[in-house]
């Protein structure tokens, strides 16, 4: 008796389990949905809209990143949340608009307090007062995602804030590379002069190195706890360096590409590159794509490709206009520092398994606040609605099932660029984009769908829309409670 009883329990069991399964498998259950998908950011410090194959550079190489957009999804109308890199950096981190947080320059630009002592004390206006690192109230998507159970990795640049405001003090477990400084202290080969990556041999290039700490970082990964790697390439911002081998290939590249019109043009009181033919930036290009390659090859070798979501990223628009000019943005306007589309679009790849379809082409207009409810979306985590107040996530485009619930972007500057940009605000709306200038409060209105070059204001044909615009502008310039540049008293 007790057996058959203890039989009749036995089948009770299998027939729960069995049905259970079959309810899954009806509800179209996905086992794989049980891990939490891995992620791999690469910020790329100052890469220009164009300095990637597969956005149609003439010049620069670039097989890996050019692979990567062939398996994911590649963006024609990102944004980074700033032209200068601090403010961007931040905007990924937290979620929100820079504006919001008050990190709306680069961090070590001169305050209103001490304006006297640089290059720029006597503009008729004095830059609006800033926070100078990511405040520590904001709880970060690494923080997320280490609540969630995630190992966080952090290599490279951080130029988030120096000691208390470190990667490892905002949510990472591993810092390689981080700290205050925006650009590599000792330059591209060791020694570094870093404190927080220890020198290699001498001459080592620091991309490689970099690339080497991540792929050392995954090789100590388990396949059961998911990992956050975040690759913050120095590269390519200056100093303009490279390895011989790359400098001597392009410039014999270089000299054989034609190219028809000026080599600069005025942008303001400066002059912008019209044409990519600086060999060390190439070189600079194309190994930081020998890093990316490193790790996409890891990914594969260790078996992490099929669950890892790929993102890679520029902080802000190609260097066009100053400390050597290495690149040009066109067909767009400006470069690095500018409000103009050459200083805050960039190239943006998403590689999501099984969810981007490959090859794919996204015209949607997005911006880097909003990698961070992506990111939560992605890995199956609530949002933190009240962190990431300026973003939304992409999955309705990247799954291609629908659109964004968004009506416009946004930008604020109340700063002048060490590259000629000056103190701005701008929003884009559909195609429309206006722009305010504070220096002699003026107005520009563009039509980028007809002119993705700027170089035609539509001010007075379109009084409606810029009266429209306008007014979405200053509401959300008050809703974020922005601080705003003041009359400069020794102006001259």
């Amino acid at each position: 008796m007790k057996n058959q009883i203890c039989i009749s329990r036995k089948i009770s069991k299998v027939l729960v389990v069995l049905g259970a399964v079959l309810f899954l498998f009806a509800t179209g259950f996905d086992s794989s949905a049980a891990q939490k998908p891995n992620f791999v950011f690469f910020l790329v410090d100052d890469l220009g809209w164009r300095d990637l194959g597969c956005y149609g550079s003439p010049l620069y190489e670039t097989p890996n990143i050019d692979k990567l957009a062939n398996e994911g999804m590649r963006f024609t109308d990102a944004y980074a949340a700033c032209q200068v890199c601090s403010p961007t950096r931040a905007s990924i981190m937290a979620g929100r608009y820079p504006a919001r947080m008050n990190t709306t320059d680069w961090f070590g630009a001169p305050q209103p307090s001490n304006v006297g002592r640089h290059w720029t004390r006597n503009k008729p206006l004095l830059p609006a007062e800033y926070e100078e690192h990511l405040p520590l109230e904001n709880i970060t998507i690494a923080e997320a995602l280490k609540e969630a159970g995630y190992t966080t990795f952090f290599a490279g640049k951080w130029h988030l804030g120096g000691k208390g405001f470190f990667p490892e003090d905002q949510g990472f477990d591993i810092n390689k590379g981080g700290h205050h400084r925006g650009s590599p202290p000792g330059g591209y080969f060791s020694p570094y002069n870093n404190p927080k990556l220890t020198d290699g041999p001498e001459g080592e290039h620091l991309p490689a190195r970099l690339a080497e700490e991540s792929v050392d970082f995954l090789k100590n990964q388990s396949q059961n706890k998911p990992f956050f790697l975040y690759l913050s390439f120095y590269s390519v911002h200056t100093p303009l360096q490279a390895r011989q081998d790359l400098i001597d290939k392009y410039r014999q590249k270089a000299e054989k590409i034609e190219h028809v019109g000026p080599d600069f043009i005025p942008e303001g009181k400066r002059q912008a590159r019209q044409v990519q033919d600086h060999a060390v930036y190439a070189g600079m290009v194309e190994a930081m794509d020998s890093a990316v390659g490193k790790i996409l090859a890891a990914l594969n070798e260790q078996g992490f490709d099929k669950d890892t979501i790929v993102i890679l990223m520029s902080d802000n628009g190609g260097l066009s206009t100053s400390e050597g000019s290495p690149t040009s943005n066109l067909p767009l306007r400006g470069g690095k520092g500018w409000i103009y589309e050459g200083g805050i679009r960039e190239p943006m790849l998403i590689k999501w398994p099984g969810h981007t379809e490959p090859g794919s082409v996204c015209n949607t207009p997005v911006i880097s606040t909003d990698f961070y409810p992506t990111i939560l979306d992605m890995a199956g985590l609530p949002p933190r609605p009240k962190q990431h107040l300026d973003g939304v996530s992409l999955r309705p485009v990247l799954e291609q099932t629908g659109t964004l619930n968004r009506e416009a972007v946004f930008w604020h500057y109340p700063h002048y660029g060490n590259q000629g940009g000056s103190p701005s605000s701008a929003i884009r709306a559909g195609d429309w984009k206006l722009i305010h200038f504070y220096e002699n409060d003026s107005y520009e209105l563009y039509n980028l769908h007809v002119d993705i070059g700027e170089q035609y204001n539509l001010l007075k044909l379109y009084p409606e829309k810029v009266k429209e615009m306008k007014s979405k502008l200053e509401t959300w310039l008050e809703k974020v409670d922005a601080r705003f540049p003041s009359a400069n008293p020794n102006a001259g």
